[in-house]
């Protein structure tokens, strides 16, 4: 099976691909649905919730792959929705290779999961770029004063902005981000508990009392199909 017919990218680029698996979406848009995850390996966070923190070591275990060889493991699946994750994918040398590659796939529906850390900017102009489900990191991941608030600018229909809350400061501190960039308007928006930390009844309380219009609370489906820290799932 052939790259697609216009992709004018970089063969010989690699991705440090820590696992590729097929389950359904645990969160976003798409939940319940099926998809293709491709995780990359590296981050540049250490939030203090993270779940997959075995995939952003220095020592972490991957296969470098090329920009065909991902196209062809997801077309092999026969899956239509693909998730780039990680770790953060925007992190990987050349990714835009692989990103306008996948892009002209018109079959494809793909999701770039990406931690709000990094400039979105370089992909404004993509057609049919990928969706963006990005994070806004609140307090209490530890990691908040390292997001990138240029990326409100361009922010796309089809993307989602997500808060993952660990307690009620969180939420506070989501509603106010919420409100100040207009994000109802703009985008998706998500908020979603840190499992066992804030339970998700009070997150609901939340949403009534500040009369959160046009908000989701979304909660990880795989965590509550499968063992919570089971991974490839």
């Amino acid at each position: 099976m052939p790259l697609t017919a216009h992709w004018k990218g970089n063969t010989m680029t690699t991705y440090k691909v820590a696992e590729i698996f097929s389950s359904i979406n645990g969160e976003g848009r798409l939940a319940g649905q099926l998809a293709v995850f491709i995780r990359f390996c590296g981050c540049n966070l250490n939030c203090s919730f993270c779940d997959t923190g075995w995939a952003n070591t220095a020592d972490s275990p991957y296969t470098l792959m090329s920009a065909e060889e991902i196209f062809l493991r997801i077309k092999d699946t026969g899956i239509k929705n693909v998730t780039l994750t990680g770790g953060e994918p925007l992190l990987q040398q050349g990714i835009s290779d692989l990103l306008y590659m996948l892009s002209e796939d018109t079959a494809l529906n793909v999701e770039i999961e990406t931690n709000g850390s990094i400039p979105i900017k370089p992909y404004a102009d993509m057609t049919n770029r990928p969706s963006m489900t990005m994070d806004y990191k609140l307090p209490d991941s530890g990691m908040e004063m390292y997001m990138c608030m240029e990326n409100y600018d361009f922010l796309q229909p089809h993307d989602t902005v997500k808060f993952v809350c660990g307690s009620m400061d969180d939420l506070k501190k989501a509603k106010t981000i919420i409100t100040q960039y207009r994000l109802v308007e703009r985008c998706a928006v998500y908020l979603s508990p840190v499992y066992g930390k804030i339970h998700p009844s009070d997150m609901v309380d939340f949403m009534k009392e500040n009369t959160l219009n046009g908000v989701n609370l979304q909660l990880q489906l795989h965590k509550y199909i499968w063992d919570p820290n089971a991974r490839g799932v």
